[in-house]
C-alpha cells in the first residue's frame, strides 16, 4: 500500500514543524497578516495542526468548525482569492524549506483547492 502524504512528509512531527514555520511566514506577509489580528495563535495553530494532519491522511481528530463556518468572518472582512493563493503559496514555501518534494508539494495544493469554495463562502 502507498503511504499518505502525511506519511511521506514525515508525520505529526513534520506537521508541527510546518505549521510552526508556516505561521511565521502568514504573520510577515502584508496581504494576510491582518486577518489574523487578534487571533488566538496557539489555538489557531493546534487546529490547523489537527486540520492538516486529516487532510494529508493521517489520524482525524479535528474538532474544529468546518471551513465554511470558520472562515465566514473573514470572507465578510474581505477574503478573497488573493488570500487564498497567499496561504497556499506561505505553505508551499515551508513545506518546500523543509525538504518536502515537488509533487508532494502539488498535492498539498490540491488539497487546499478542495477547501477553497468553502472557505471562501461560495456556492451550497
Amino acid at each position: 500500500m502507498m503511504a499518505t502524504l502525511y506519511e511521506r512528509i514525515g508525520g505529526a512531527a513534520a506537521v508541527k514543524a510546518a505549521v510552526d514555520i508556516f505561521y511565521g511566514k502568514v504573520l510577515a506577509d502584508t496581504r494576510i497578516a491582518h486577518f489574523f489580528d487578534g487571533v488566538d495563535l496557539a489555538g489557531q495553530a493546534s487546529k490547523q495542526r489537527a486540520f492538516l494532519v486529516m487532510a494529508f491522511g493521517g489520524p482525524n481528530t479535528y474538532a474544529g468548525a468546518d471551513m465554511r463556518s470558520a472562515h465566514a468572518r473573514l470572507v465578510d472582512r474581505g477574503l478573497d482569492d488573493s488570500h487564498f493563493n497567499a496561504v497556499v503559496e506561505n505553505l508551499a514555501a515551508t513545506l518546500s524549506e523543509l525538504g518536502v518534494g515537488a509533487d508532494d508539494i502539488s498535492e498539498v495544493a490540491a488539497i487546499a483547492e478542495t477547501v477553497r469554495s468553502d472557505v471562501l463562502g461560495r456556492g451550497n
